[in-house]
């Protein structure tokens, strides 16, 4: 089935709700959202060429042109491949080829530098901003959207990269079925009232979060600024009321240091699904205690785009079950749509609380890499996704997750993973951020150093964040360096890239 029939179907029920705002300006009701997707479509099919199964790139910025665009190149039955917007010109020129997008929608403030470098597949280029996409709105629209089926590629997502160059997932329209389904169980429920607001960026796991509320004839908010700023937020959730988002860890990290200072307790903000990183638990109890319970965490990869667990907001919120801060520092328990457990190298079944690599299977997982058959096959095996990613399951189900495998610390035998001792640190009231990796060390492997922000005006004390570690984890777990720096270096998604911290610890950089 083609996504798109969600949106003529919700045209055709509420055809008067309000559906695309540009901050608290209606731009367009469902009906004329459907319709501009119906005209774009057949813009691309009978002027573009664009046959099913065609790709149809997006490098844009957040904007209510977004969404018609996507849902335009799903109403000629393309398959979509939205690039980050943040992305250097020549990263979204290799997305573009390695997809062979036979056309780019572009914004102007992104897309002017990619058109020196367009690769020879795009046939056509159509600027938001220019007069040539508005034209797409007079095409004489589609009665309906193209027929596809539950395997055809409906969104082709590219991964960030950190080890090399990056690879094309294949989200099928059945994968993004399932995750769309999930949600409304295992997330949030949606109503017609609510508002999705699109602070970060709609390429990813913020742009996949539209189904659920075009299904239920929600609005879709593209914020003034186009991007996360936090008085922003705050304010117009105040005003459109039932605003629910998705965001990055240190953007609630950020959101909830605004509220602070400017008194704020989120009024108007229903939902803020986190994930995409790790939000630790002493940034996760302060967001509640600042903003109240209005938080949801989910983990899912772009193999398994948002659907490998949840930890529901009565969860987050809750503070009376024994181990409560064990689940807060987890990150939930399998969606309905996902079959989740930790394994050995050889794929067996660990049991409760032994780390080990996390494992999901489910409809919801990729339909492989794009074009690339022995990634696909090394990735999933058996019909089980190997995430990459390590993790301890309890005995009730919730996951815990350790880190990368590739981040694990080996000191004498013993694995140390990364994320525990972060924890530790950011429970010292001067600790903003903290970020730990392993330096070789001669005699033991490796050995533990600890990247640490600390708060505007305070100084790193080594003795107490020593004293705080070892009442809080094994001995030999502490960090044998405490390196302070301004800002941990991140991507653009907001993950620490501990690959530049391993280089500055090449480097001799950042030493105290």
């Amino acid at each position: 089935m083609n996504l798109a029939e969600w949106l003529a179907r919700t045209a055709r029920v509420a055809p008067d709700a309000p559906a695309l705002l540009a901050g608290e300006a209606v731009v367009a009701d469902y009906r004329e959202f459907a319709r501009r997707a119906a005209t774009i479509g057949s813009a691309l099919s009978r002027g573009h060429g664009i046959q099913p199964g065609d790709r149809v790139a997006l490098f844009m910025s957040n904007r209510t042109q977004y969404l018609e665009a996507l849902y335009g190149a799903w109403f000629a039955g393309a398959g979509v491949v939205p690039i980050n917007a943040k992305l250097h010109p020549k990263e979204a020129a290799f997305i573009t080829e390695d997809a062979e997008a036979a056309v780019v929608f572009l914004s102007d403030d992104v897309g002017d530098a990619l058109r020196p470098i367009m690769p020879a597949c795009v046939r056509e280029v159509i600027s938001a901003d220019s007069p040539a996409f508005e034209r797409l709105y007079t095409a004489e629209p589609m009665s309906a959207p193209v027929l596809r089926g539950l395997s055809d590629l409906a969104w082709l997502f590219y991964t960030s990269g950190t080890t090399g160059k990056p690879k094309g997932v294949v989200m099928t329209t059945a994968n993004l079925h399932a995750m769309t389904f999930a949600y409304f169980v295992d997330v949030d429920p949606v109503a017609r009232e609510d508002a999705i607001l699109y602070a970060a960026p709609m390429s990813h796991g913020a742009g996949l979060y539209n189904f659920m509320h075009v299904l239920r004839a929600a609005r879709h908010v593209a914020p003034e600024s186009g991007g996360f700023d936090p008085a922003e937020i705050l304010g117009l959730s105040q005003r459109l009321r039932n605003v629910s988002m998705f965001a990055a860890p240190t953007m609630v990290r950020r959101l909830v240091d605004h509220a602070k200072d400017t008194g704020s307790d989120g009024d108007g903000i229903k939902t803020i699904v986190y994930g995409g990183g790790p939000m630790y638990v002493a940034d996760i109890e302060e967001a509640v205690s600042v903003m109240g319970p209005r938080f949801v965490q989910i983990y899912g990869q772009g193999e398994s785009p948002m659907t490998i667990t949840a930890l529901s907001r009565a969860l987050v919120a809750d503070r009376s079950h024994p181990r409560w801060r064990e689940r807060l520092g987890s990150v939930g328990m399998a969606q309905s749509c996902a079959l989740v457990r930790t394994a050995d190298e050889e794929g067996r079944t660990l049991p409760p609380d032994e780390p080990g690599e996390i494992l999901v299977a489910g409809a919801q997982v990729m339909g492989g890499y794009w074009r690339n058959p022995e990634a696909t096959a090394k990735t999933i095996r058996d019909g089980w996704l190997w995430t990459g990613d390590v993790g301890s399951l309890d005995v009730d189900g919730f996951l815990t997750l350790r880190d990368r495998s590739k981040d694990v610390i080996i000191s004498g035998g013993s694995n140390i993973y990364p994320r525990e001792v972060e924890e530790a640190l950011l429970q010292h009231p001067d600790v903003h951020e903290a970020s730990v990796i392993g330096r070789p060390h001669p005699e033991w492997g490796e050995e533990v150093v600890a990247f640490v922000v600390m708060r505007e005006g305070a100084a790193l004390d080594r003795e107490a964040l020593d004293r705080l570690c070892v009442d809080s984890i094994a001995r030999f777990k502490r960090p044998k360096a405490y390196l302070q720096c301004d800002a941990l270096p991140k991507n653009n998604y907001g993950k620490v890239l501990k690959g530049e911290l391993r280089e500055w610890l090449a480097k001799g950089e950042r030493s105290t």
